[in-house]
C-alpha cells in the first residue's frame, strides 16, 4: 500500500512538473520568436516611404498585413535599394520588399514570393520635351537611372542598341531633379511609381510611348534561406487577395 502510495505521488508530481515545463516553453516561445527583419527602400513611392516619423505605402502596408494574417513579427530596415540583396547575403536581412522585379538574375541569389504586382518600366522626360515621344527617341540622349534597379539594367543592358549615355542615381527625387533640370534628357523609372510621383507634385516631368517591358513585384528571401516563412508569405499574400485586403492597400495610394 506504501509502495503504491509512493508511485501514485511520483505520478502525480511528473505529471505536475511536465504541465509546468509546457506552459513555460509556451510562454518563453512567445517571448522569444523571432523578429524577421525587412528590407526597405522608403525613397520609392508609393510602395515605400517616410511621412514624418511614420512608414507608409503599399509594401510596408502588405507585409505588415501578411506578418499580422500569419502570425509572425517583423522589424523594418530601411536602407538604399542597392544595399538590400548585399544585406541578404550577408545575414543582415531576411526579408525584402521594395519594389523588386522578379528577374532570372536576381533569382540567382534569392527565392520570390509569388507576384504581387504588375508594374512595368517607362520613359519619363521633361514636361515641354516635345522631341522623344518614345525608347526610339532616345538615341544620342542621356538617361538617368536608379542604381540596383531594373531601370538602370535596361538601360545600361541596351545602352548601344539605344544609342544612350547612362548616368546612375543612389535616389529617385535625384534621379527626377535630374532630368527636370534638362542636365538629362531623359530617364527609366517603374511605371507606377512615376505615375504616383507625378501625381502627388508637379516635377515638370511626364510619360510618354509604351511600358518597355511587364516587370512583375515580388517579396524576397535569400535563396534557399527561411523555406517555411515564404511558404507563409505566399499563403497570406494569397489570404489577403481573397478576402479584398490587398486592393484596399492599393487603391489607398494609387487609386486603382
Amino acid at each position: 500500500m506504501k509502495k503504491f502510495g509512493l508511485l501514485g505521488l511520483v505520478l502525480i508530481l511528473s505529471l505536475l512538473f511536465a504541465a509546468c515545463s509546457s506552459n513555460n516553453s509556451a510562454k518563453d516561445s512567445g517571448k522569444s520568436g523571432k523578429v524577421y527583419k525587412v528590407g526597405v527602400d522608403t525613397t520609392y513611392p508609393p510602395f515605400e516611404f517616410k511621412e514624418g516619423n511614420e512608414y507608409k505605402g503599399i509594401d510596408i502596408d502588405l507585409i505588415n498585413a501578411i506578418a499580422k494574417n500569419q502570425g509572425f513579427k517583423i522589424e523594418l530596415a530601411p536602407m538604399d535599394f542597392g544595399g538590400i540583396i548585399p544585406a541578404m547575403q550577408a545575414n543582415q536581412l531576411d526579408v525584402a520588399i521594395a519594389g523588386m522585379s522578379i528577374t532570372d538574375e536576381r533569382k540567382k541569389i534569392v527565392d520570390f514570393s509569388t507576384p504581387y504586382f504588375n508594374a512595368g518600366l517607362t520613359v519619363v522626360v521633361k514636361k515641354d520635351n516635345t522631341t522623344i515621344k518614345s525608347a526610339a527617341d532616345l538615341k544620342g540622349k542621356t538617361v538617368a537611372v536608379k542604381k540596383g534597379t531594373t531601370g538602370a539594367k535596361y538601360a545600361l543592358d541596351n545602352a548601344d542598341k539605344l544609342g544612350i549615355k547612362v548616368v546612375q542615381f543612389n535616389d529617385s527625387p535625384a534621379m527626377f531633379q535630374e532630368v527636370a533640370n534638362g542636365n538629362a534628357d531623359a530617364l527609366i523609372e517603374d511605371y507606377p511609381v512615376i505615375s504616383y510621383a507625378i501625381a502627388q507634385k508637379d516635377l515638370g516631368l511626364k510619360i510618354v510611348g509604351d511600358r518597355l517591358n511587364g516587370d512583375k513585384y515580388g517579396i524576397a528571401v535569400l535563396k534557399g534561406q527561411n523555406k517555411d516563412l515564404l511558404a507563409k508569405i505566399d499563403k497570406g499574400l494569397a489570404e489577403l487577395q481573397k478576402d479584398g485586403t490587398y486592393d484596399k492597400i492599393v487603391k489607398k495610394y494609387i487609386g486603382k
